[in-house]
């Protein structure tokens, strides 16, 4: 089946969009939300019910405002030069987003290449003499034993998850291109199948880190920057998968045409960001 065709050429050459409560309201969410998180981790009892209804308002928010900017797509508002700000816009995300991680991954270098080897040099042996410069180790004191987590079988299968993902992600674009809906909505949703395989496995993985290798978020800091990096991630893959999941629906309503379909482009530029954050939490955490 051919993909739809769209008014492109009678779009105006500035697109002035009219006043939008959903920054206002957006914003609101999110205070809500963060004051919420923050009773929580207090113990405050309202927090956890202000902190469900911020994050259910936020979506509801998100829900409408991507509607309208559909909706304005839709209607031949979008020209080439909001098409270039889309571009730029989501540029600038993903390299926000590779900062995020550069700086877990930074405190991953920091506290296994700088400060083990600095608490057990021959001056903090008398701080604390039992210490090893061992990387995953169960130092004792206040920190229950625990084991490593190493690299098989669930996050080396993972790997391929991902990896396979990417490819069936690529078919999908490359036959969107070509204007074929139906092959482009089948691999479309081989790569949600796979990205949802991907966390089941990480579900699994995160019972069998606490309930057999007594690994937790409170294991130290093998366990914190453990969790926190593939914790964000997994965030990640799921936010990825979401957005794919809507750009499906909009190509079966066929929404894009093979010279317009920035959507599912910025959606497959997110989610190659996460195919290659991926490979190096499998190399630094899991290998090294």
């Amino acid at each position: 089946m051919e993909m739809g065709s769209h008014q492109t050429g009678s779009a105006p050459y500035y697109f002035v969009p009219g006043p939008s409560r959903w920054p206002v309201l957006a914003g609101a969410s999110l205070l809500v939300t963060m004051a919420g998180a923050s009773a929580w981790v207090n113990g405050i009892s309202w927090g956890p019910v202000a902190n469900i209804v911020g994050v259910l308002a936020l979506i509801v928010v998100l829900y409408k405002w991507f509607g309208d900017a559909i909706a304005e797509s839709e209607g031949g508002l979008y020209g080439a030069r909001i098409d270039l700000s889309y571009r730029w816009s989501m540029s600038w995300f993903i390299f926000s987003e590779v900062m995020f991680f550069a700086a877990f991954f930074g405190a991953l270098f920091y506290a296994r290449s700088v400060t083990m080897p600095w608490l057990a040099d021959l001056d903090h042996k008398v701080i604390w003499p039992d210490f090893t410069a061992q990387w995953g180790n169960s130092p004792g004191g206040t920190i229950e034993p625990f084991a490593k987590m190493g690299p098989f079988w669930i996050p080396t299968i993972n790997t391929a998850l991902l990896l396979t993902s990417g490819v069936t992600l690529t078919i999908a674009h490359h036959a969107l291109r070509a204007g074929h809906r139906g092959k482009t909505t089948f691999w479309l949703f081989a790569t949600i199948v796979l990205g949802a395989v991907f966390m089941g496995f990480q579900a699994y993985e995160y019972a069998h880190a606490y309930s057999e290798l007594n690994l937790k978020l409170t294991s130290g800091i093998y366990g914190s920057t453990f969790f926190m990096l593939t914790g964000f991630h997994g965030f990640h893959v799921t936010m990825g998968a979401i957005m794919l999941t809507v750009v499906l629906f909009r190509v079966m309503k066929g929404h894009f045409t093979p010279d317009h379909h920035f959507a599912f482009e910025g959606a497959a530029w997110y989610w190659h960001f996460v195919d290659v954050v991926w490979l190096g939490l499998y190399v630094v955490v899991y290998w090294l």
